[in-house]
């Protein structure tokens, strides 16, 4: 058997199935809407006030920053279980230890980078800093 009939039945197999389902679902489920699924909430809460909120930016920096840091200690882990094997394999330290302290350097040098442009500094939004304004007057 060609490995190519195998690859074209794989193919047609993974598109297959989720077109198939997709034409199952809209021919079982009903055509009309019930008056619970238009509104916003289906949970049947009323809202109250604008959709539009604004979020600090600071929530999706320190996220970002954790992700970071998150795949260094990722990829940190692995190393530190090769490295003893990896030196008495007969490598040198250098060809061990360089490339992590390499990698531990950039992410020390974009920690200040982020440090230095605020990224890290919890700043409160204006919103914030006039409602304290407020409460002391």
């Amino acid at each position: 058997m060609n490995q190519w009939i195998a690859i074209g039945a794989l193919g047609l197999v993974g598109v297959g199935i989720p077109i198939g389902m997709m034409v199952v679902s809209a021919l079982l489920r009903p055509t009309i809407t019930e008056q619970g699924k238009t509104v916003i909430y289906e949970s049947g809460e009323v809202p109250t006030g604008t959709a539009h909120v604004q979020f600090n930016i600071q929530y999706y920096m320190v996220a970002l920053l954790f992700v970071v840091f998150d795949v260094e200690t990722v990829l940190i882990f692995p190393w530190t279980l090769i490295y003893r094997p990896a030196l008495e394999g007969g490598a040198t330290l250098a060809q061990v230890l360089v490339p992590m302290l390499v990698f531990i350097g950039v992410l020390a040098i974009a920690l200040v980078w982020a440090w230095r442009n605020g990224a890290v500094e919890w700043v409160k939004s204006p919103r914030a800093s006039r409602r304290k304004t407020e409460r002391q007057s």
